[in-house]
């Protein structure tokens, strides 16, 4: 989006100006349907169209796109500062179609940055708007629950904010020095009781504390408290330069295998924001290198998920690390790193497939030889096993419509029927040119989710064996690594984008606004993690308190990409 040099902040910013007519028909019939509503017409490089509203006039916008233009995806929500206001972008696409994409840009004064919730129209903008509070500082009327959702609530200002003193000391009251968790306790007006999940319990995924009311044995509510791996990724990143500084950084949001995924998305907002077009060499390594990542990361998924569901370990569980441990191999022969792989970069990948290229291959060849067998045992031990199926089939429930609203990608979506996969709804890499399926289950429930990671897997492994075909007869003088790419990367100010990747466990996006420099003025991570999560609620609220276990280990989060 282009901030034009007269916009000026607050509610009437562009009351009066002339809509301009721009190219693409999509653009300019979302313009005629919005009519009044839209007040400026603005540029993003990956929207058909990015529409300033009034604040007050959120909602009924947000409706009317979903409603009747099919915008039923709220993918992410991006808050920030300017000199002269304070803004919210509403990233919306389709799932059916995710390249159809349009940006709703919410200015808001800068005495009083107010403006209406989006939590009516999309589930997901709850925790997005929270964060957004957290962080910057804009406030959402009508939210349902406004409050500090990484930062203790008692935290004094809000660090995303340009008036924020880092230096600041927190002080706080001696009784928000008491522990923070509440003591377990029994309703003595009802038969609720109050019990404390987490944070520090393996099977949590990581540092997560749900605050769960039960009845009797069956869950009345949860509440996920998340923050407690809250690291300021995105500033950092804003205090990265592009080519060099920030590449880093992704391998540490999901840390689990993910490492190149995660690398990929920020590679892609980078390239698009500066025009870089990688070579087609270089796509086809990050393509087999990001499907190694995607294995390593399900058996992670499934493993730990068989430990949840009935405690094993020695079979099930270390079965999955062994698989995982020779996807992790063929990754450290490939990068030199076993996790943070720091492999990509802006134009392509740092080095080429290790000499001598004869034994990589095989090594590789062996491990997709032996991988039908393996999952083949997962299904022995797992998806047929009796135990199992009492446990998974039929409980944490998530219906389509649910999935949709709470904004559910990845192997959450798939597994409740959403037909969606940016690998081959939104190009890039070398997918398009490969022979691959997109899985999906309707059985909305546990099963179902361990189901598509599982078929998933067998997926990969045909695209690693087509990239390693390809690889194998690349002609030698044309095994281009990087595009040429300046030292120093400065984009046009005020150019803004936000691209996603099929990250393992859902989209994983970037959203990137330039100022001119060679750092970002706004660098946005959006998790499929932190949209996921907020699913649990709907899945465990009438269970039983076992199968809010097994649906929060059904989600395969990890609390690094949550909290950033």
């Amino acid at each position: 989006m282009s901030a034009d040099p007269d916009r000026t902040a607050g509610a009437d910013a562009g009351a009066t100006e002339t809509l301009p007519v721009t190219e693409g028909v999509e653009a300019d019939r979302l313009a005629e349907l919005l009519g009044d509503l839209v007040r400026r017409r603005d540029e993003h490089l990956n929207a058909d169209a990015a529409f300033e509203v009034h604040p007050d006039d959120v909602q009924e916008t947000l409706f009317t796109l979903r409603d009747e233009a099919g915008f039923d995806h709220c993918s992410c929500v991006t808050a920030q500062e300017y000199d002269d206001r304070f803004e919210s972008i509403y990233h919306l696409k389709k799932y059916d179609d995710p390249t159809q994409e349009v940006s709703v840009v919410v200015p808001t004064d800068k005495a009083d940055p107010r403006s209406e919730s989006a939590e009516p129209v999309y589930r997901t903008a709850d925790w997005h708007e929270r964060e957004a509070y957290d962080l910057v500082g804009i406030e959402y009327d009508d939210h349902p629950d406004l409050r500090r959702i990484l930062l203790p609530e008692t935290w004094q200002g809000h660090p995303l904010s340009k008036d924020y003193d880092q230096d600041r000391p927190q002080v706080v009251t001696l009784q928000e020095h008491a522990n923070p968790l509440e003591e377990d306790h029994k309703d003595s007006e009802s038969d609720t009781m109050f019990l404390n999940i987490g944070p520090h319990h393996p099977a949590t995924h990581g540092v997560l504390h749900l605050k769960t009311t039960l009845d009797g044995e069956q869950v009345a509510d949860v509440d996920p408290d998340i923050g407690y791996l809250h690291r300021c990724e995105e500033q950092m990143c804003q205090q990265g330069t592009y080519r060099h500084q920030i590449m880093p950084y992704p391998d540490r949001w999901d840390y689990i295998s993910a490492g190149l995924l995660n690398e990929w998305a920020y590679a892609r907002a980078a390239e698009d924001l500066a025009d870089i077009e990688v070579p087609d060499y270089a796509q086809v390594i990050r393509t087999m290198s990001a499907e190694l990542c995607r294995i390593a990361s399900h058996m992670l998924a499934v493993g730990t998920f068989a430990l949840d569901v009935y405690g094993d370990f020695t079979a099930i569980f270390m079965y999955a690390i062994r698989e995982r441990e020779k996807a992790q191999k063929v990754l450290e022969d490939l990068t030199g790193q076993r996790m943070m792989f720091n492999y990509f970069r802006l134009g392509g990948v740092v080095w080429d497939i290790p000499e001598p290229r004869d034994e990589f291959f095989e090594r590789a060849r062996d491990f997709l030889d032996g991988l039908p067998q393996a999952t083949q045992e997962f299904h022995d031990l797992l998806t047929t096993n009796e135990i199992f199926q009492l446990r998974c089939v039929d409980t944490g429930i998530l219906p389509p419509e649910t999935a949709k609203s709470y904004g559910a990608t990845g192997p959450v979506a798939r597994g409740s029927g959403i037909d969606v996969d940016l690998r081959r709804d939104d190009p890039y890499g070398y997918y398009d040119e490969l022979d691959w399926d997109v899985i999906t289950q309707d059985g909305c429930d546990n099963y179902a989710r361990v189901l598509v990671r599982l078929r998933e897997v067998e997926e990969s492994a045909k695209i690693i064996e087509q990239c390693l075909d390809l690889l194998e007869d690349w002609p030698e003088d044309d095994r281009e690594i990087q595009a040429n790419v300046p030292r120093t990367l400065k984009p046009d100010p005020d150019t803004e984008t936000y691209r996603a990747v099929e990250a393992a466990k859902g989209e994983l996006g970037i959203y990137i606004r330039s100022d001119g420099t060679d750092t970002p003025a706004r660098f946005k991570i959006r998790s499929p993690c932190f949209s996921n999560l907020q699913t649990l609620s709907e899945m465990a609220e009438g269970e039983y308190i076992a199968d809010l276990v097994a649906a929060l280990g059904s989600l395969d989060i990890v609390l690094g990409e949550v909290d950033r």
